[in-house]
């Protein structure tokens, strides 16, 4: 493939994974309040878009619904506070969202090896790098500055409390994150993303690692200021947080990163831990359905994947429908002093286990 083909390649990659993240952004959200209102035994949205029924009743009632809050959004008044510092209150947003869209820059969707029109396609944008790893820890840490500076260029006391929050418990969960994802690259012995996913081709790394895998979840629930480590923003005491100023698009932007993060995180722990694009099936069923298999037809992986995308946000959506919030010094002691030590302990065992084998 010549360098012109290969960039045409990468521009379309990007083009076709934007769209996907914000269209899967916007149905996260009504996946979200539809789950959610089915653990609550109530409708949930059903007004914005549905299909009726030849003798009555409903079909896909309120699928246009993340549309319809995106417009209000769109026409809502932008208000910028007095006394805040302008241009960091602009670019708070931007720096929030961004690192949740460049994670699948190395993210595996299927193998290296697919075809389209007689060219050889990866479906990874960034195949085979090897401190992919590395890439995703340094940028995961990068959405703190986002939001702490929101607190803080809004001019507001409430809103800076938020931010100081956010420092301190993404800060916090992100060390329990990062020893959890040490050992599966223990495990792996590489920080490829592709050969992770490859390794895991006969047993997923969550029945070797369970441990690591609960506690890479709950760390990304943190991250990602999900319920019940949503601290962040408890009404009751800081008036919405870090985005109290924030309205119309920009608070949208806040709002796109919480759940684009959500998805990135969620295809992370699928490729760490659940066999990423790999097919969830036995060896035997593929080998008697060989049309099942990636390796024979590599395009089933994005659907593979995105299917285990969709389990983890519905698992990430009961865990918020069941759970009560942590009270902020339980969130912190929790962190410190049970998953870190836990994760902590998860790696030397890991890496005395191999030792021993090898």
């Amino acid at each position: 493939m010549d360098a012109v083909t290969q960039i045409i390649v990468w521009i379309v990659h990007i083009v076709v994974l934007i769209v996907a993240l914000l269209t899967g952004f916007m149905y996260a959200t009504l996946l979200e309040r539809k789950v959610v209102a089915r653990y609550q035994a109530r409708v949930g949205p059903n007004r914005a878009g549905y299909l009726p029924l030849p003798g009555g009743g409903r079909i896909l009632g309120g699928w246009l619904q993340p549309l319809a809050d995106g417009i209000k959004l769109i026409f809502k008044e932008e208000l910028v506070p007095a006394g805040a510092d302008r241009v960091i209150f602009v670019l708070a947003p931007v720096i929030t969202v961004l690192p949740a869209l460049v994670l699948f820059a190395v993210m595996p969707f299927g193998p290296t090896n697919a075809n389209l029109f007689g060219l050889p396609i990866s479906l990874t944008l960034a195949p085979h790098l090897n401190v992919g790893v590395l890439y995703i820890l340094a940028v995961t840490s990068i959405s703190v500055y986002g939001v702490t500076l929101a607190g803080w260029s809004s001019n507001n006391k409430y809103a800076l409390l938020g931010g100081i929050r956010a420092s301190a418990q993404m800060v916090s969960y992100e060390l329990a994150l990062g020893l959890s994802v040490v050992s599966v690259v223990l495990l792996a012995g590489t920080m490829d993303l592709n050969a992770i996913v490859d390794q895991q081709r006969n047993i997923w790394f969550v029945f070797l690692q369970p441990l690591a895998a609960v506690i890479f979840m709950m760390a990304t629930f943190a991250e990602t200021n999900r319920a019940p480590f949503d601290l962040l923003e408890a009404d009751q005491e800081l008036v919405a947080g870090f985005n109290t100023e924030y309205s119309g698009m920009k608070f949208a932007l806040f709002y796109m990163a919480e759940y684009v993060k959500l998805i990135a995180v969620s295809g992370l722990l699928v490729t760490f831990f659940l066999g990423g694009y790999r097919e969830p099936l036995p060896a035997f069923v593929t080998q008697a359905l060989p049309f099942l298999s990636v390796d024979n037809l590599p395009w089933l992986g994005p659907i593979y994947f995105l299917l285990k995308i969709v389990v983890v946000l519905v698992a990430a959506v009961w865990v918020r429908a069941t759970l009560p919030r942590f009270r902020y010094d339980k969130l912190m002691a929790f962190g410190w002093k049970l998953m870190l030590p836990l994760a902590l302990g998860n790696v030397v065992v890991t890496a005395l286990a191999i030792l021993l084998r090898g």
